[in-house]
């Protein structure tokens, strides 16, 4: 099958009330992780690459890896869906040079912008995708929190005004819609108990009928990795992410599109914490990056299943 983009996808799980897993992907083993799960699960999925990866690892470097994960899942015999995506593409040239480079989806964030401007930056780059078969996915509103490239501080977060996005959409052209309902980036999401506005979410829904939402900062930070950390030397006080009952419930709604990202992170430090203070002899990368691996995988798996409902979806 190779590499696909997002649009089929989405409209299949929108149909079918469930979403797709977009995980950020940063180096061999994450990818490895991901689509061990994805495959095992017959699910379809997204491998997401933010500024922040293509400064760390190479764009190209990237590209070759997931590349090379499509090729292992069609030696499995499931060949499942990929789409290589842009997150948070921060401009034009960076939107430009990814869609050049073969990715099959890009996202442009003009969520920093007014209005106005935001709707002129995605509209451009919606004008110069759309001809070269890449979709387009954009976002309306500002969640708060710090992930990469991305941060917005709590007072400037802005949640998503529902009339706003239909106009968005008929003006850009975009074929997905990422909107601020409460959910931020970074593993601190909430100071008091979690809350989603499933009102705003629904107004969408009902305003934009078939259109396939995305959901940003959806990290649930799972409880046993920040635990995890904090016995083997961390120091992650107070990490609370977004309750996945609540993932789930947005998931059969208009969502098709759930970003994770945190846990993955979190799931490979704890296993690498956890490796070096037990196993104080280990220093050949393969053990505790294996142990890392492995964990991604069981993550991605539950999150699949448990969450996204997107297992034997391919």
């Amino acid at each position: 099958m190779g590499l696909v983009t997002t649009k089929e996808m989405l409209e299949k799980a929108y149909k079918g009330g469930y979403a797709v897993g977009a995980f950020n992907v940063n180096n061999m083993e994450i990818i490895q992780g991901i689509m061990e799960a994805a495959t095992e699960q017959n699910a379809p999925v997204i491998l997401q690459v933010s500024a922040g990866a293509r400064k760390y690892a190479n764009p190209i470097y990237l590209k070759k890896l997931v590349e090379a994960a499509v090729e292992c899942s069609k030696l499995s015999g499931k060949d499942i869906p990929v789409a290589l995506h842009l997150d948070h593409g921060p401009d034009f040239e960076t939107c430009k040079a990814c869609i050049d480079s073969g990715f099959t989806s890009v996202m442009i964030d003009g969520s920093k912008y007014s209005f106005e401007e935001n709707v002129e930056l995605t509209k451009k780059v919606v004008e110069y995708a759309h001809p070269r078969g890449v979709v387009v996915e954009a976002e309306i509103g500002k969640l708060a929190g710090i992930e990469d490239d991305v941060n917005v501080s709590d007072t400037d977060a802005m949640y998503t005004n529902p009339d706003e996005a239909v106009e968005f959409v008929k003006r850009t052209g975009c074929d997905s819609l990422a909107i601020a309902i409460g959910t931020s980036h970074g593993a601190y999401k909430f100071k008091g108990e979690p809350k989603l506005r499933f009102d705003i979410l629904k107004k969408v829904q009902e305003k934009l009928p078939g259109f396939p939402i995305v959901l940003h900062g959806a990290s649930s930070v799972p409880q046993e990795f920040v635990e995890m950390c904090n016995e083997y030397g961390g120091n992650i006080p107070g990490a609370k992410g977004v309750p996945e009952e609540m993932l789930k419930e947005a998931a059969t709604m208009a969502v098709c599109k759930i970003n994770i990202d945190s846990d993955i992170r979190l799931a490979m430090t704890a296993n690498i914490r956890k490796c070096f203070v037990e196993e104080p002899e280990v220093f050949d990368p393969r053990t505790y990056l294996g142990k890392a691996r492995e964990a991604v995988k069981n993550m991605v798996s539950h999150k699949i299943v448990n969450v996204l409902g997107c297992n034997n979806k391919a």
